[in-house]
């Protein structure tokens, strides 16, 4: 009964982390990235998977200098000032569309 508890648990909290990422996206990233579809910017599939969460927090609060230390001669994106707890959803919620090869789960 205690796994159970404790497995239910650990699903609520997901899901709540989930929407909670998913709302910062939708209020900083959706203008400029989707999560499965090139926009102007990358599709957070791509980003989850070339990147650690270390460097998309980085690129997230010093875009200019990430991109430089990356390679890439230029960069559109504007730094963000969040807190770390919207930080850590969107850093989570980008890495959620990691590709899984034994899954090809579609997410909302």
């Amino acid at each position: 009964m205690n796994k159970i508890i404790h497995l239910l648990l650990f699903i609520l909290i997901n899901s709540l982390m989930a929407e909670e990422g998913k709302e910062v996206f939708e209020t900083y990233c959706w203008g400029c990235h989707h999560q499965t579809a090139v926009a102007f910017g990358p599709p957070f599939e791509e980003m989850a998977s070339k990147r650690t969460q270390e460097e998309i927090r980085a690129m997230i609060t010093n875009p200019k200098e990430v991109s430089k230390a990356l390679g890439y001669t230029r960069n559109a994106m504007p730094p963000f000032q969040l807190s770390d707890e919207n930080l850590t959803a969107i850093t989570d919620y980008i890495l959620s569309y990691k590709p899984d090869e034994n899954s090809t789960k579609e997410r909302q």
